[in-house]
């Protein structure tokens, strides 16, 4: 199953990262499979295509990525830093390999390009042609290929930066790439960037489709794949979630099919985010955000402003909630002043 959330959940997900440094896996001679991989790329952005030509005599980092993943969205600073410093000796490669149907489209992706301030080489995987070469099955991913085009490191998920660069680092020696700075990277990132706040999330990440999502609270359970009017429970329990008012659950995804419908969920972290976005991008749905019945004030996220109100107007990541300290149990609400909403899933950091 391709679901970043059976590895990358919560803080466990760090404990759970991993590194492994491992050598050749192709017969001395043969293309490496994996650059073989990169002709069938459904398109590229920010570059040219790139091949084994290309690509062998280079360092090569490759960073499976899809635009929604908190987990990713932590680890973009590094990567970027890493293309910065590391240049022209290392080729950064981010295969963007879709999870949510909304992700296929390129529209999509070159619009988180852009407003990621991504620079390097994006190669479009929405066959999974890359994916499949390096047997991966998660987001994030990064492997490390040397200049004969073997991997020779991978990690899973996010921290451990400085094991991957120094690998970074000897492999580009190894290449006999001209000297860098040998000191590790240092980055501030901010928003949606910045690292979780492990010690207090105690929430994991939830999908909201019927096929994967738990913990559903509305009485009655889900009446898949039509309309329904639901109602939420006066109290949840810690990572419990409900819906009130008219909406359609489906397979990936729950939308709204009247204003006024609510999402409520009952959360322990210092951020809250929900993968969402409106019907169609010249359709934009009204939003209002609660924490324990109140506006969020200084505790809004940059998608909301003090009084809890935002809009979404395009298919993506919102952060709805940072809370200043302390942090505990609360109980977070959406209710959508506009008809179409569609949601996919809760992340937290």
């Amino acid at each position: 199953m391709l679901d970043r959330r059976s590895f990358l959940s919560g803080a466990a997900m760090t404990m759970a990262a991993r590194h492994l440094s491992i050598g050749c896996t192709e017969a001395a001679g043969r293309e490496p499979r994996q650059l073989a991989a990169f002709g069938r790329a459904t398109e590229w952005l920010n570059s040219p295509r790139l091949g084994s030509e290309q690509l062998l005599g280079k360092v090569v980092l490759v960073d499976f990525w899809t635009y929604t993943c908190i987990n990713w969205l932590r680890t973009l600073p590094y990567v970027r830093a890493w293309s910065e410093k590391y240049k022209p000796g290392l080729v950064v490669i981010g295969v963007h390999t879709p999870e949510f149907p909304f992700e296929h489209d390129l529209d999509n992706v070159r619009r988180a390009v852009r407003q990621m301030r991504i620079d390097y080489a994006v190669a479009v995987d929405n066959d999974y042609a890359i994916w499949r070469a390096f047997d991966n099955q998660y987001w994030p991913a990064l492997y490390v290929l040397d200049a004969r085009g073997r991997v020779r490191h991978q990690h899973f998920g996010e921290g451990e930066y400085e094991q991957s660069e120094r690998m970074i680092q000897r492999l580009l020696a190894e290449a006999g790439a001209p000297a860098t700075d040998q000191a590790i990277v240092r980055v501030n990132p901010g928003g949606v960037e910045a690292q979780a706040d492990w010690g207090n999330l105690k929430s994991p990440e939830n999908y909201l489709g019927y096929q994967r999502t738990e913990r559903f609270a509305s009485p009655g359970g889900v009446d898949r794949d039509r309309g329904h009017r639901y109602a939420a429970p006066a109290r949840l329990a810690l990572n419990q979630w409900a819906l009130a008012g008219d909406w359609t659950i489906s397979g990936q995804a729950i939308r709204s099919t009247a204003p006024g419908a609510r999402l409520v969920n009952r959360f322990h972290a210092r951020d809250l985010h929900l993968v969402m976005g409106p019907p169609r991008r010249d359709s934009p749905v009204r939003f209002r955000v609660s924490i324990d019945g109140r506006p969020p004030g200084p505790a809004h996220g940059a998608d909301v402003d003090e009084g809890g109100n935002g809009t979404l107007v395009e298919q993506r990541l919102y952060q709805l909630l940072r809370q200043p300290a302390p942090v505990a149990d609360r109980q977070f609400e959406v209710e959508f002043l506009d008809a179409g909403a569609e949601a996919f899933a809760f992340t937290f950091g």
